[in-house]
C-alpha cells in the first residue's frame, strides 16, 4: 500500500514517515501545497495523509484539486484546525477522515487500516484465501493458526497479490505500491521476491503464478492426486 504524507512540520513528517514504513508501507514525503497537487497528478496513492495549514497551497484547495480530477485515493487529513465548521467543510469536499492534532498514535494507525481495508472493498480485517489467513490490523500472514515467517518486503508483496488473489497485478504496479518516488525495485529484484514467496507458500496450498510480460498474480495449487 503507497501512501503520501503532506507535512511541513519535518520532525512530524519524519516521524510518521519512520512509522509508517516500519510498518511496511510505501511512503513519500511532501511539505507543501504545490508540491502535493503535483506528486498526486503523477503518481498513484491508496492513501494521503494530508495538513491544511501549509506553505504555498492549503491543504484543502489540494483536496478540491484532487476530487476535481477523480483521484479517488483516501484522504485523513490531519490538522490542528478542528472546529465543526472546519471538520464538516474537509468531509464535504471528499475527506475520507478528518483527524485533529495532537493525536494518538495508536489511534492513527488503526484509521489508516480502516481507510485502506476500505479502498481494498473489505469489510473484515481477516481475508483467507487457500490455506492462508492475512490479518489486516497486524498485517500478517498465517496457515492453521501458525504465523509464517515472511520478511516485510514480502509481506508487502504478498499482501499486494493477497487483496487481488487471481487477477494479474503489474510489475508497474507492484513497484508503484512497494517503493516511495526515492526509491529503486528492478525486475530482477521482483522475479527474487516471488521466487522466495513461491517456496514460502507451496506448503500452505498457494503460488505465485507468472503472467509473461505483464505481471503476476496468487493462484491455489491443485491437490495432489
Amino acid at each position: 500500500m503507497r501512501i503520501l504524507l503532506v507535512e511541513d512540520n519535518q520532525a512530524l513528517a519524519e516521524g510518521l514517515t519512520a512509522i509508517l514504513r516500519g510498518s511496511g508501507y510505501a511512503v513519500d514525503a511532501v511539505a507543501d501545497g504545490a508540491s502535493a497537487e503535483a506528486v498526486v497528478a503523477a503518481e498513484a496513492y491508496d492513501l494521503v495523509i494530508l495538513d491544511l495549514n501549509l506553505p504555498e497551497m492549503d491543504g484543502l484547495d489540494v483536496l478540491r484539486m484532487m476530487r476535481a480530477r477523480q483521484n479517488k485515493a483516501a484522504v485523513m487529513i490531519l490538522t490542528a484546525r478542528g472546529t465543526p465548521e472546519e471538520r464538516v467543510r474537509g468531509l464535504d469536499l471528499g475527506a475520507d477522515d478528518y483527524m485533529i492534532k495532537p493525536f494518538d498514535i495508536s489511534e492513527f494507525e488503526a484509521r489508516i487500516r480502516v481507510l485502506l481495508r476500505r479502498q481494498a472493498g473489505l469489510r473484515s480485517s481477516i481475508v483467507n484465501y487457500g490455506g492462508v489467513t492475512f490479518d489486516l490490523t497486524s498485517r500478517s500472514f498465517s496457515s492453521n493458526g501458525v504465523p509464517l515467517d515472511i520478511p516485510a518486503r514480502e509481506v508487502a508483496l504478498l499482501e499486494l497479490l493477497f487483496l487481488r488473489a487471481g487477477k494479474v497485478v503489474s510489475k508497474d504496479a507492484i513497484v508503484g505500491s512497494l517503493t516511495g518516488f526515492d526509491e529503486d525495485l528492478s525486475a530482477n529484484a521482483i522475479e527474487q521476491y516471488v521466487s522466495r514467496l513461491r517456496r514460502r507458500l507451496a506448503p500452505h496450498g498457494l503460488t505465485v503464478k507468472t503472467a509473461r510480460g505483464i505481471g503476476y498474480y496468487l493462484e491455489m495449487l491443485a491437490p495432489a492426486s
